[in-house]
């Protein structure tokens, strides 16, 4: 590895408050986190990206047990897959401009519609090469992390229906007696990682329905869920200023 990769990578380490782990062993392993396969050397980021996987849904796990002891097992399953989503690892990578650091075909470096993708895997293959390179302590991972999960969980618990929208429209449906929201999704395009890729439609009975898109079918029809919500909140909040208008003409 050369001197300006070298001084490069201290960058993106000091950019996440981790520049005291400067270590030969380290230095290697994040060069191959930041190491597409399209760069056809002899390794890549591909199983970093495994094992850091792997690390991050036990460090989110230690974190949610940590600073919300008394949150109920199933709110803390549902905060844990936000804190390890595709879309954080996706946020953060954008974050830190990790693709500036990316070693890259020509190729891959071009295609647009996979990005997201691109950013989300070498932000997990990044949190493997940290805990591998500093002897598998969880402790640099949270030391970097928890600011960044702490927003999160603040947003999730702000505005739950961006993040929830499958679980908290199928509990407004059921308790509404209007059973299961019911979700039509088709592929729009074949594009890895494009944004558009999928389209979702979900109906709940004849009352509500709303569009939503996604990279994956999984991501469209929370997208979809999580529109017809926000459609549900604005139509209350409408309600509620109708209601409040009419009782102040009538007095």
């Amino acid at each position: 590895m050369d001197s300006t990769r070298t001084k490069n990578l201290l960058e993106l380490l000091r950019a996440i408050g981790l520049q005291e782990l400067n270590s030969s062993k380290l230095m290697n392993l994040v060069d191959e986190a930041l190491t597409h396969i399209s760069a056809g050397r002899g390794k890549n980021f591909e199983r970093l990206e495994f094992l850091g996987d792997a690390v991050l849904r036990l460090a989110a796990t230690e974190f949610i047990d940590h600073h919300y002891p008394n949150l109920p097992v199933g709110s803390c399953s549902s905060l844990r897959a936000q804190l390890v989503s595709d879309r954080w690892l996706t946020q953060l990578g954008e974050k830190l401009q990790l693709e500036s650091f990316l070693v890259i075909g020509p190729k891959a470096l071009g295609d647009e519609a996979a990005r997201a993708t691109l950013h989300a895997d070498a932000t997990e293959a990044l949190i493997g090469a940290i805990y591998s390179g500093s002897d598998n302590n969880l402790e640099p991972i949270h030391q970097w992390l928890t600011p960044q999960w702490q927003q999160t969980t603040a947003d999730v618990f702000a505005t739950p229906h961006l993040f929830n929208g499958k679980s908290i429209l199928q509990e407004w449906s059921q308790a509404e007696g209007l059973g299961l929201p019911n979700y039509i999704t088709t592929e729009q395009s074949c594009r890895h990682g494009d944004p558009e890729r999928f389209k979702s439609h979900v109906q709940v009975g004849t009352r509500l329905g709303a569009d939503g898109f996604g990279r994956s079918r999984k991501y469209a029809e929370q997208n979809a869920a999580s529109n017809a919500v926000q459609s549900l909140h604005n139509n209350a909040k409408i309600l509620s200023k109708d209601r409040t208008s009419q009782g102040a003409d009538e007095s």
